[in-house]
């Protein structure tokens, strides 16, 4: 069971597609809010979450607060997931947009005119280096200067290549998953 874990929607469970997706573990999340509140502050916040799947991370930071959440995912399927929990949550976040797209999300970064301070990449974890490289590289000129960027992979997979601009943090692992941290170099 996925769900809000907390903020103004709070314990309100999330639907996930039945295949295809593999949503963040409740307490790898709440690790992953504690860690941004401890670098910058969702509050307030735009932010996006890439390869969104079931659009946990980044509801959790609607609920949390932010001003603006982007949810990107290719499948048609956890689209329709997306709006489905977007709606259960919307209601307890009325100052807080929410965006569905149904985009690539190499596409969606490079034809976006917006910008972020808080980013969640969560890929499938059979994603090669050179894609993730391609869209780190394409996200670096959409961040806001002092943004925050968490990179879920696998905890067996080496340390993906990270393109210049990008001033990289201890990474935290969580039993399999390890997140990557990563800001904005000066």
């Amino acid at each position: 069971m996925t769900r809000i874990i907390s903020g103004a929607a709070g314990g309100r469970t999330l639907t996930v597609p039945a295949m295809g997706t593999r949503p963040t573990a409740d307490r790898v999340r709440e690790a992953v809010f504690s860690r941004f509140d401890a670098l910058t502050t969702v509050m307030g916040a735009r932010v996006l979450d890439l390869y969104a799947g079931c659009g946990a991370v980044g509801l959790e930071a609607a609920s949390r607060g932010a001003s603006r959440v982007d949810l990107v995912d290719n499948s048609e399927k956890a689209v329709k997931v997306m709006f489905k929990n977007t709606a259960l949550v919307s209601s307890a976040v009325p100052n807080c947009t929410i965006r569905v797209h149904r985009s690539s999300v190499a596409g969606f970064v490079g034809a976006s005119a917006e910008s972020w301070d808080v980013v969640f990449i969560d890929p499938p974890y059979e994603l090669d280096n050179a894609t993730l490289l391609t869209t780190m590289t394409l996200l670096l000129s959409r961040l806001s200067p002092d943004a925050v960027v968490a990179v879920e992979r696998s905890s067996r997979d080496p340390e993906p290549e990270w393109p210049d601009g990008y001033g990289v943090l201890a990474p935290k692992d969580y039993g399999e998953t390890r997140v990557y941290w990563l800001d904005v170099a000066e």
